[in-house]
């Protein structure tokens, strides 16, 4: 036998890498949580989570901060996949935050994802929380690149992109005091196309809007936004249905969708592996316009 048949492929390494991560928080830390909006890389998060663990269930709750101006049909997968899973879903909303007056909205169909931030905070240390697991990936955008896997948060949930600890040899450091957290980003090396690519391999479902369906848009600011009851047409705007799907899941106020007919895991692999622009590049009307958006944000506490 050669040493080649031991070698593991492409995807197999990163899901290693990633089971390594799961398998070293929970070792380290109490009261770790997986953020789980029903996104695909929470989706893939989850699935790495189940292989970390298998035959036991998933050591730990799963958290959703949700604004309130979520994706239908995202919040029924979630709900379906926390049920077949039997963990505990923890939901930050953003919706209380505002009625207890912790935050404030600038008008009732304003995008919330700014919002999010006080909400996920404040669930973090409600529920004593010490390790928060994020699906950020380093070809999101610039300030996500910049990211340990453990990216260490001080006792006020804020985060020092200049004060982050080395991590040579993937030795990964989680000592923290009273009050402080690690966010930690088992997919740091993970590409929008090996997230499809996993997703595929291992056929895992997603929430509909991921592939090609007929929905009411309109072109504003250069991008297709969905229409419905937290985006409604302004004065002047022409409705259109067309054919498009979502290349990824956020406040439905503040996320486009992009024209496609990629109805299936391959279509989307096929059309994935010819973009020239990450998915928050081409469909977050609240990062397009600002390249130090994201990393303002997370200095505040974001995830």
């Amino acid at each position: 036998m050669t040493s080649t048949d031991y070698s593991l492929s492409y995807l197999e390494a990163l899901e290693a890498e990633s089971i390594e991560i799961f398998r070293e928080v929970a070792a380290e830390f109490e009261h770790p949580v997986l953020l789980f909006s029903g996104g695909k890389d929470s989706v893939v998060m989850v699935r790495v989570a189940q292989k970390a663990f298998w035959p036991a269930p998933i050591p730990f709750p799963v958290m959703h901060v949700d604004t309130g101006h979520n994706f239908p049909e995202v919040l029924e997968y979630r709900d379906a996949r926390v049920a077949e899973l039997g963990v505990e879903l923890v939901v930050a909303s953003v919706q209380e935050a505002i009625d207890r007056g912790r935050v404030r909205e600038e008008h009732p169909l304003a995008s919330r994802n700014r919002l999010q931030t006080v909400a996920l905070l404040d669930a973090i240390e409600a529920n004593g929380f010490d390790a928060v697991f994020g699906g950020a990936r380093r070809d999101e955008e610039k300030a996500r690149a910049k990211e340990r896997v453990f990216s260490f948060r001080d006792e006020f949930g804020q985060w020092d992109p200049k004060n982050q600890r080395p991590e040579l040899w993937r030795i990964y450091n989680g000592r923290i005091a009273r009050g402080e957290h690690i966010r930690v980003f088992p997919l740091s090396n993970w590409t929008e196309l090996d997230i499809w690519s996993y997703l595929a391999r291992e056929q895992v479902p997603l929430p509909s809007i991921y592939f090609a369906h007929r929905r009411q848009v309109v072109r504003r600011e250069g991008m297709l936004m969905g229409l419905g009851e937290f985006l409604p047409a302004q004065d002047g705007e022409e409705i259109l249905e067309m054919s498009v799907r979502y290349r990824t899941v956020g406040d439905m106020t503040c996320t486009a969708a992009v024209e496609s007919t990629a109805a299936d895991y391959a279509q989307v692999i096929e059309e994935v592996s010819v973009s020239r622009i990450t998915e928050r590049g081409a469909t977050r009307a609240d990062d397009k316009f600002s390249e130090a958006a994201m990393e303002d944000r997370k200095k505040e506490g974001y995830f």
